[in-house]
């Protein structure tokens, strides 16, 4: 074979690995989301918080926050889980430091079983995971 050649070939893996490489350390940036089933699921969750209901507040949280985990793992952002990925999400959030708060808020009503949420939190966190989706295009 030509040396002309072999070196050509050789171009042509180096351009595909590199390619490779970048898709991989970008995620799936491009990723088109079913934006209707977002919308569908985040008012159901949005419409179930009941300023005179204080059992609808941390249901809420929990569901936004899946919602939203479920939105990252969609996009490929990698971890195992949703803190991971949220180590990982870059600059693609507008407010990240308060979706650490809301999933962190998330976390409380999990794991301490008298923790008590107010609706004001509540309502707070649900317009943080709204903006969330909203900056991922979910919504």
């Amino acid at each position: 074979m030509d040396g002309g050649v072999v070196t050509f070939i050789i171009a042509i893996i180096i351009v595909a690995v590199l390619i490779f490489i970048a898709i991989g350390l970008t995620g799936k940036r491009g990723h088109r989301f079913n934006v209707e089933e977002y919308q569908t699921r985040f008012l159901a969750i949005e419409n179930k918080l009941n300023k005179d209901n204080a059992a609808t507040f941390p249901l809420t949280i929990i569901n936004s926050d899946k919602l939203l985990d479920k939105a990252m793992v969609e996009m490929g952002i990698p971890g195992k889980t949703m803190g991971d990925r949220l180590k990982r999400v870059g600059d693609r959030f507008t407010q990240l430091d308060a979706v650490w708060r809301a999933h962190k808020l998330r976390n409380m009503i999990a794991h301490e079983s008298d923790f008590e949420l107010s609706y004001r939190q509540a309502a707070n966190a649900l317009s943080i995971y709204k903006q969330a989706l909203k900056d991922l295009g979910a919504i």
